[in-house]
Parts: C-alpha cells; structure tokens; sequence
C-alpha cells in the first residue's frame, strides 16, 4: 500500500505587526488558510509490472484505490471515506478485476484501529456508467452494506433531494458531514461529493485531468450542472477536484489515445479550485460540436446515447 499525506505550505514565523494583522483578518474572513492539494506518490500507469489495485491514503479516514489500467484501460479511481458511524465507497470500478478484497481490507485496518469499532458500508456512484459500477454485484451480499441505485430517482432518494437537480444534499457519515451536489449532464444520475472535513471535491467523470465527454441533447443540463458547481463552489472552499479518471499527459491540452494501454507521464490526479470557473466559462461561452481544449481538461461533445 501506498501513503501519501496533505502536505501545507506557509511562512513558519511573522514578524512584522501589519504582516500579523494581515494574517488575522484573512483568518476572520475565510475561516482557515487554504490547505494544499493532497500529495501522491506515482499511480499504477500500465508502463511495468503492475498489482491490480493501488491504494493511497489522503488522511487516517480518506482513502483512494486505482485500479489498474491492465485490468481494464478506464483504469478508475475509487474512494472510500470513513465517518464515525458509516463508510462510502464511491464507485466499484470498471471490471476485470475484484475490488471488494481491496475494500475489506481498509475496512477491517480502519476497525482495527477503531477499537473494532462497526461500521456500516455505503456503496454509491458518482454516476451510473459501467466503468463505475461494475463491481457492484460483490457487494451485494455484503453484510451491514447498503447499496445505493443508479438512477436519478434512486440517487434523490437515498440521500433525501426532493429537488432534483437543484437542491444539494447533506450526508452525515458520523461526525463527517459530505455534501451531494447534483451534476446530470454527463449522464443523467451524475453527482459529486464535497466533504467539509477536507475540502476535497469528488467530481467523478465531470471535471477531472481528461475528455469531459458531454452528449450533444445534454449540452444544456451540462451548462446548467456547471453552473450550480459554480455556485457552489463560491460558498464552499475548495482545496482540491479529485476525479474518476486521468486521460490527459503532463503535456498541458495533450489527451492520450482512447484505449491507450499505459499511460506514461500522467498528469496529476488533482484538479485546482480555478477548473471550476474555467469549466463554467468555457460552456457558457460555447458548448458545439467541437471539442475545447484546456490545459488540464478537454470539453469533448459526442452522440447522443442510445436510450
């Protein structure tokens, strides 16, 4: 198992008094210093010998698993947060592989340290493509596991928005508040998942370092799913997007090959806070037929899907 600790960064001393009051109304009105964006060791790329999953670990209780791009070339990433009482898994990966070992495993070391404490598992998604749903038939036996559907309604339902899309959501897993921000557009059932703890923004197939493929009838649920986000993120800090995929090079605007079986000099997972307005820009400026690179990102409209 990988580790990887949040790093912050900041001057150790302050000497002069304005420097000092400075600093003080900044902590007034924001609340915090920002922290920096949770640090990786490299992920599992496909480039050499390689386990089927990854595991690192952003605090004592946020976990992220990438699975190998061998085992199937999404190579997803997955993320299991610990609250007092309830753990959620987001996403189970994309098949070819077993991903529930890799979660009892974190489970069964999370409880270990809990004093065994029990603890109950919840297995949602980000949205309702395979490529994040195909392990759920392991969990389905699951004891103490509770696995949520992968329709708009389904979603609605188990995390209580009544006003689907527009109201966000408030899941407490125990003393860890999360809050669900519907984002249909990319598919009808898609969600990200703010963690107030953290700060961390768990976009899914939205806004992460690759192709945000938006079907040309959906352009306007799209434009309209950013902007909420926008929103949202103007009344909550955020420190970081981590998302469900890396398609995109170091290179900026520079994509791997859809179905590339490796991925060399992979672009970091994590996405800055200002994607956030740079996506919302570029779709309400113009959301067509043609694909929009960004440095970290590219707007990538296709077909419709099939019904």
């Amino acid at each position: 198992m990988s580790l990887s600790l949040p790093s912050r960064t900041g001057r150790r001393s302050l000497t002069r008094p304005r420097s000092i009051a400075r600093v003080l109304v900044a902590c007034l009105l924001l609340g915090a210093a920002p922290a920096a964006a949770p640090r990786f060791v490299p992920w599992i790329d496909g480039t050499a010998d390689e386990p089927e999953t990854q595991v690192q670990r952003i605090d004592p209780d946020t976990y992220v698993i990438r699975q190998s791009v061998r085992t199937n070339f999404e190579a997803p990433f997955l993320y299991l947060l610990f609250g007092r009482d309830r753990a959620l898994l987001i996403d189970t990966g994309a098949g070819g592989l077993r991903v529930r070992p890799t979660v009892d495993r974190l489970i069964a070391t999370w409880r270990g340290a809990h004093a065994d404490r029990p603890v109950r598992l919840i297995v949602a998604h980000s949205h309702g493509h395979g490529d994040h749903h195909a392990g759920d038939a392991e969990f389905a036996d699951r004891p103490d596991t509770r696995l949520v559907g992968l329709s708009p309604g389904a979603v609605a339902a188990f995390f209580g928005l009544r006003d689907w899309p527009e109201q966000v959501g408030r899941y407490d897993l125990g003393g860890r508040v999360l809050r669900i921000v519907p984002t249909p557009g990319h598919e009808p059932a898609h969600i990200m998942v703010y963690d107030e703890r953290t700060r961390l923004l768990f976009s899914g197939d939205m806004l992460y370092p690759g192709r945000l493929y938006v079907p040309r009838d959906q352009t306007a649920v799209f434009r309209a799913s950013a902007d909420r986000l926008a929103r949202f993120a103007r009344q909550h800090p955020v420190r970081a997007l981590l998302g469900a995929h890396v398609e995109m090079t170091r290179t900026p605007g520079e994509d791997y090959a859809m179905h590339a079986p490796a991925h060399p000099d992979e672009h970091g997972l994590a996405l800055p806070p200002a994607a956030i307005a740079e996506l919302d820009r570029a779709v309400t400026a113009a959301l067509s037929l043609e694909i929009d690179r960004h440095a970290d990102f590219i707007v990538y409209p296709v077909a419709p899907r099939a019904p």
